[in-house]
């Protein structure tokens, strides 16, 4: 089931589907019979990360931002699995309620995480594939591998959970996107629209539902199938990254057949937001590629 609102060339369409029974959020831009673009948000963000490339994306294409469930806009729901394989899978269902066969898939963070197992698992439903700054088949850096670990292991323990529940997680989070404020990258509101949900006892107690499914190791059987992923490929990465490393995307360029790396010096994570333009250019570059299909 899906409601959708009319929109114009500047103002995107809003959607609302059903995906495992709860509410998905979506938005959509250019015209509606074009080749569809699915852009996947990472770790904690939603859709407004995308904002600089849906407008130049969106003139020659469909382009689809989700809120993935339990983000931004969309459902929290207590009683579904967030474990890897259940959201790989997921993302199958979401293509499914748009009723897309396949897709150029994009995502940035836990986004490219999931938009690389499904590249793997459903090489049919997937013409091009971007990855940006993920864990894709590997993990965090020491400090943060330690800091994820940690609270999925909290959150795994119900003796931990009430003291959990109270913890200030949009306050913590707000610390470390303080560069990305002061560097005019990103506005106190849209801050507000990443992070403002977890204030509120619903958004604790599913973000620590997340977390008890979530598991921080490298991924051997992502790394196993990069070879077998065939469709144009583009890796794009922050060299300054301090949550994921850069050998994650040279891993990548050198193992997937047909990628292209793009490493941006003096960038740190949030590559759409710190080098739009950059960004911007390295998708419709790859947009421009024969697709593996059609």
């Amino acid at each position: 089931m899906s409601r959708q609102s009319p929109g114009t060339d500047h103002q995107p369409r809003t959607r609302q589907i059903a995906v495992d029974g709860a509410r998905v959020a979506c938005w959509e831009s250019g015209p509606p019979d074009a080749e569809p673009v699915l852009l996947l948000h990472g770790y904690p963000a939603d859709h407004h990360c995308w904002r600089h490339q849906v407008p130049p994306l969106s003139r020659g294409h469909r382009v689809i931002t989700p809120d993935l469930l339990g983000w931004g806009r969309s459902e929290r729901p207590l009683h579904l699995s967030f474990d890897y394989d259940t959201e790989v899978a997921r993302l199958g269902r979401l293509l499914d309620a748009l009723e897309l066969d396949s897709v150029n898939l994009a995502g940035h963070d836990y986004g490219g995480f999931l938009a690389l197992g499904f590249a793997q698992r459903h090489p049919g439903r997937v013409r091009r594939l971007a990855v940006l700054n993920s864990r894709a088949h590997a993990t965090f850096t020491r400090p943060w591998y330690a800091v994820f670990t940690l609270t999925g292991l909290v959150a795994r323990t119900p003796a931990l959970r009430p003291a959990a529940l109270r913890l200030p997680y949009a306050a913590l989070h707000r610390r470390t996107f303080g560069p990305l404020v002061r560097a005019g990258h990103l506005t106190p509101d849209l801050l507000h629209h990443y992070l403002d949900w977890m204030d509120t006892p619903e958004g604790r107690r599913w973000l620590l539902h997340y977390f008890a499914d979530y598991r921080t190791p490298p991924r051997a059987d992502l790394r196993r199938g990069l070879a077998a992923v065939t469709c144009p490929t583009a890796v794009v990465w922050g060299r300054s990254d301090p949550y994921l490393s850069p050998s994650i995307a040279t891993e990548l360029a050198e193992t997937v057949l047909a990628a292209e790396l793009t490493l941006l010096p003096g960038t740190g994570h949030w590559v759409m937001e710190e080098r739009p333009a950059e960004v911007t250019a390295a998708l419709r570059r790859l947009l421009s590629r024969p697709p593996a299909h059609i």
